[in-house]
């Protein structure tokens, strides 16, 4: 196997290993291996916490690379059948600020690259590439969650305020924010095993109403006997799509930081779609290929949802892959 795992940066375990599979995914922030690996008599024990790395020759080149370094080991399983072997969880470093909670108060008029370099100084987190997302984002009061949460909230804002999507990477040179589909090389996938296309209209909307958020008292109205009843909320706007083709699917929407009947519209039309398409693709294994990545796959562009890597001469992977609309309503704007 032309893949090297090393414990602890002292001992090489090349030999040893009987399989290697990488996980990525845009819901989840860690990079995550599952090693097995047989065991003998000798080796260095393997324990929760400490440090490991998986290196690799990249697809297409000839020089070794770091895959996931540096690796903390989570999980330690182990069996014996004739033979005792190992089954070893790695995560990269972010997975701390996924299983950390924490309180933060920011104020208005940070961006979420600010946030983000607060997140990774109190965590002792080393920084990477991080662009300036540029958008303003109000006030948050985050009480008790997972830093990841935050991180996410703070991203979500900005796309739904009108910025670029990104997302938090480690990688080896720290922590970075990439943005999605920013990948300078873009594969094409033809060494296909199978492709598979699922249309839907579960997720679809063909209709939104946007309500104002006027206050409960706002909301109220005097019957002729002088009594008060609960009135319908103020409609802001209302976009019609394709009704007449996939049928009415409605969803009401209301959002504190939309005001105005410019603003509604503006957001309703956002949300409007028809069909929902993803695509699942088994191939020759891109070592390199994370989630987030843009690939072209029948002369379409798409993005890389989620991916599982089986290393090996040749690997397979396995990808979701979904346009980067789709990946905006599903995973920032959250309408689908």
């Amino acid at each position: 196997m032309s893949y090297e795992v090393v414990h602890l940066d002292k001992y090489y375990l090349r030999e040893l290993v009987e399989s290697i599979t990488l996980k990525d995914s845009l819901d989840q922030i860690s990079y995550t291996a599952t090693v097995k690996i047989t065991v003998p008599a000798s080796m260095q024990a393997i324990n929760p916490a400490e440090l490991i790395r998986i290196s690799g020759v990249p697809y297409g080149e000839s020089n070794w690379k770091p895959l996931l370094d540096p690796g903390v080991v989570w999980e330690v399983n182990s069996s014996t059948d004739n033979i005792k072997t190992l089954d070893i969880i790695i995560y990269d470093r972010t997975i701390y600020i996924s299983k950390s909670e924490d309180e933060y108060l920011f104020p208005a008029g940070q961006t979420a690259s600010q946030r983000l370099r607060k997140y990774a100084a109190d965590w002792g987190m080393k920084l990477s590439t991080i662009p300036d997302t540029k958008t303003k984002l109000k006030k948050a009061v985050y009480r008790s969650q997972a830093i990841y949460n935050m991180i996410t909230a703070d991203l979500q804002e900005t796309v739904k305020a009108g910025g670029d999507m990104y997302i938090p990477r480690m990688t080896t040179t720290g922590l970075e924010l990439f943005q999605i589909g920013s990948n300078k090389t873009v594969w094409v996938l033809k060494a296909t095993e199978s492709v598979s296309r699922r249309r839907t209209l579960e997720g679809a909307i063909t209709k939104v109403k946007v309500i104002g958020t006027e206050d409960r008292k706002e909301t109220t109205r005097t019957k002729e006997s002088g009594s008060k009843e609960e009135a319908p909320s103020p409609i802001l706007a209302i976009a019609t799509g394709e009704t007449e083709k996939y049928g009415t699917l409605q969803r009401m929407v209301q959002d504190e930081d939309v005001k105005t009947a410019a603003a509604g519209k503006k957001l309703a039309e956002s949300m409007l779609t028809g069909i929902q398409e993803t695509f699942t693709y088994t191939g020759i294994d891109i070592n390199t290929l994370r989630a987030g990545d843009a690939v072209k796959l029948n002369g379409s562009e798409l993005i890389v949802t989620s991916i599982s890597h089986t290393l090996g001469d040749p690997g397979h992977m396995n990808l979701e892959l979904a346009s980067a609309d789709y990946v905006k309503r599903r995973y920032f704007l959250k309408y689908g």
